[in-house]
């Protein structure tokens, strides 16, 4: 594995090497809590700006990365971004999340999407991460990611966020063949745009399958899994050596499920134990989390204790150290800079 030594720590560890220390990075780790993006929203107040004007989203993509040098540096963006290249307008509205203009109800919606493009309809995406790779060089690994097909399709059939994805369940379970015809367009896509995320730069691909955790486990196995499959089989089929992480909101009870993507990496939510998390995936699946992300609103005893339990807990290899969701926006900046320091200065032998 020698050859690799001069890659970033994060793609060594998602590769499989064992390293010295876990690589850490945090979801959501460019945005709210910090000062300089908050500034930033003043002049850019539109979600879509910030993220779609280049020089824009790449400021945005590397403050964390010039305040902290976290070993991942994602794209920031969103995983609705592709939306409009199918013919599904949407905005992102500040503190509600996704707004779909016209839900997808019927099966001439699903018939009238269109096959993503993503040169045409997502150049912005080329331009930003090139320069995030020229930018952190070796230092740091550059992550891409795209929402999953269940995820979106809730989005834009329920038109928003929703607490009880009720009129998505209700066409799962009245019309199950039209929701089955729109997932597998969406999963297409969403591959698609996958591949053009790695063309583009990112060495890592984060899969969002954020309210698949709102599923039974056997309408996770029917509505969600088989198309996490097609997404990372297609991805595979041309881009076999990129490492692809898998995330499910409120995992719990699908961990041995998600562990049937194809995923390489399953991140862990706070739900779970990480110990138990790796007894219940096994010695072969690599892990990335699992802090709540209420431990950063502690002392800075408590964050140290809280890193150091799930490190040792994760064990030697495959665990890349992050939260099990999001940084919060109250976060507080300087407690965010403790966790990367106490992150990077642990040594797994001490930490053992």
């Amino acid at each position: 594995m020698g050859v690799s030594s001069s890659d970033p720590l994060l793609l060594r560890a998602a590769r499989g090497e064992v390293l010295d220390r876990p690589p850490v990075w945090m979801m959501r780790q460019a945005g709210r809590y910090m000062k300089a993006y908050r500034d930033l929203r003043e002049k850019y107040p539109s979600f879509r700006d910030r993220s779609e004007i280049p020089e824009v989203a790449i400021e945005v993509s590397l403050q964390p990365w010039k305040a902290f040098q976290p070993d991942g540096v994602i794209l920031f963006s969103d995983i609705v971004t592709p939306l409009p290249g199918l013919g599904i307008e949407m905005d992102v509205a500040e503190g509600k999340g996704p707004i779909i203009a016209s839900p997808i109800r019927t099966q001439q919606q699903v018939d009238n999407l269109r096959p993503l493009e993503p040169e045409e309809s997502l150049p912005f995406i080329k331009t930003i991460l090139q320069s995030l790779r020229q930018e952190v060089g070796n230092k740091s690994t550059v992550l891409g990611f795209v929402g999953a097909p269940w995820t979106l399709a809730a989005y834009v059939v329920e038109g928003k966020g929703s607490k009880t994805y009720s009129i998505i369940k209700n066409m799962a379970f009245t019309d199950p063949t039209m929701l089955h015809q729109f997932l597998g367009k969406l999963a297409d896509a969403i591959a698609t745009y996958a591949r053009y995320q790695i063309d583009c730069g990112a060495q890592v691909i984060q899969l969002f399958d954020s309210w698949a955790g709102q599923l039974s486990p056997q309408d996770y196995e029917t509505f969600a899994l088989p198309y996490q499959k097609r997404v990372f089989q297609q991805i595979r089929q041309t881009h076999p050596d990129t490492p692809l992480i898998l995330l499910v909101s409120g995992s719990a009870g699908l961990l041995e499920r998600m562990a049937k993507s194809g995923a390489d990496i399953i991140t862990v939510d706070w739900t779970v134990d990480m110990a138990d998390a790796r007894a219940r995936l096994g010695t072969h699946m690599k892990v990335q989390g699992n802090l709540d992300p209420g431990v950063l609103f502690g002392s800075q005893e408590f964050i140290r204790d809280r890193i150091y339990d799930t490190v040792r807990k994760a064990g030697h290899g495959g665990h890349i150290l992050n939260l099990g969701h999001g940084v919060l926006p109250s976060t507080p900046e300087e407690n965010v800079k403790f966790f990367f320091e106490t992150a990077k200065q642990i040594s797994l032998a001490t930490a053992a």
